[in-house]
């Protein structure tokens, strides 16, 4: 037997609790915390409170009285993520409160200073995630009743009303479609390792429906967020102050940096599960999409991350099944990428919908006393990219991946 094959032999078994990722709620946090300790109560009266404070003109206020506070009360991963949720929170209405056109560009001490701690115990970047917003800022209403969208609240928002509240949660309904994908993934993984190809080809299978159970779920974006309320009121809340021209210079985190700091802002390319689905399949992105993707990587919980490159460092899929010459493999694997390319350009048509089509649209009006449509941003998306194009050539790239039987 070969040293390969040997490795094959006595590799250990994948699993999700080796990453921290459950196999209830896959990447989501399991029920996340809703209150923290009373030591941190200033923290959470403004939170509590933001669509009003920013809508008022009142948050900077607040912040600018708000005492500076010790993270070592923090005890347990679940707090430290309530506690990054807050402050992320608090520091996109700090800096957006009144719109692109006059963002604050320093973050004060109060803030910056228990913020850049609570990331760096968490491994996490100072600016709101897609780990924040979607991951951990979800609870339900009855627990013992099922996740869909009628028993489910965000803990924390902005300004934008229903809307905000139909992203945040149709979003975590497209996290949780996902997890029997995330289940089939490590099974498949393992098959690969026995190898076992019956259990291979059910695993495929599951990932294919989860795949476009996933699509399904991201079509509730329809019912429930109205595209000039996302792009004239929610959008500007997850711009970052990095590739954003509105703020050129970066955010300066007072007592943190003497420079200011660059980071993206909350993006969809954040989310673990389909960096995990290319990994396993084979994806291979353009050069200037892959490097964005895995900056993004940067952006997740680092068990999230390191899962993502224990599936890239696990034997071919694509070598296996083209070595083993079964075209029922072919065949599912096939489909799984189809899946996946559907997906995403069933996402280009609602990015189209929510950003380019909604763009001409915000100019002609403004919202109230709310900040206004960010121009900066205008094709690009919050993460910085140039959204369609970004788009347009991931979802080619993923049907490269497609195999053909040779000979």
């Amino acid at each position: 037997m070969d040293p390969q094959s040997q490795n094959l032999k006595t590799a250990p078994p994948l699993t999700l609790g080796r990453f921290h990722i459950s196999e209830d709620y896959g990447f989501l946090l399991p029920n996340p915390l809703k209150e923290l300790p009373d030591y941190y109560r200033p923290w959470m009266e403004i939170a509590n409170r933001l669509p009003h404070l920013i809508g008022s003109h009142q948050l900077r206020a607040q912040v600018n009285e708000m005492p500076l506070l010790n993270c070592q009360f923090l005890t347990g991963y679940r707090e430290q993520r309530l506690a990054h949720l807050v402050l992320t929170f608090i520091t996109m209405g700090y800096v957006w409160q009144d719109g692109e056109a006059q963002p604050k560009e320093v973050l004060p001490r109060t803030l910056a200073l228990p913020l850049v701690e609570v990331s760096r115990n968490l491994g996490l970047p100072p600016i709101l995630l897609h780990s924040d917003l979607v991951l951990a800022n979800w609870a339900t209403r009855n627990p013992g009743r099922p996740l869909e969208i009628r028993n489910l609240d965000p803990i924390f928002l902005f300004p934008g009303g229903e809307s905000l509240r139909g992203f945040i949660l149709v979003t975590v309904l497209v996290e949780k479609a996902a997890v029997p994908g995330i289940k089939a993934l490590v099974q498949a993984v393992n098959a690969v390792l026995l190898p076992s190809p019956d259990s291979l080809l059910q695993a495929l299978q599951r990932l294919r429906i989860s795949i476009q159970d996933i699509t399904r779920a991201l079509g509730q974006m329809h019912d429930y967020v109205d595209p000039d309320i996302f792009y004239s009121v929610i959008r500007i809340f997850f711009s970052g102050w990095k590739d954003n021209p509105a703020m050129p210079a970066g955010l300066l985190y007072e007592g943190v940096s003497k420079e200011p700091l660059n980071y993206s802002g909350a993006s969809a390319a954040q989310s673990s599960v389909l960096h995990a689905f290319d990994e396993f399949l084979g994806v291979r992105h353009s050069k200037e999409s892959a490097d964005f993707l895995h900056r993004m990587r940067d952006y997740m919980p680092p068990s999230h991350r390191a899962f993502i490159e224990e599936i890239h460092s696990t034997p071919s899929l694509r070598d296996h099944i083209l070595s083993s010459g079964n075209s029922q493999l072919l065949t599912a694997h096939n489909q799984c990428v189809e899946a996946l390319a559907a997906l995403r350009s069933y996402h280009l048509a609602m990015v189209t919908k929510y950003l380019i089509t909604a763009a001409p649209k915000a100019k002609g009006r403004r919202m109230s006393r709310l900040p206004g449509p960010p121009q900066a941003l205008e094709e690009r998306g919050t993460g910085g990219t140039a959204v369609v194009r970004f788009l347009k050539s991931v979802r080619d790239k993923t049907l490269e991946a497609i195999l053909h039987q040779s000979g």
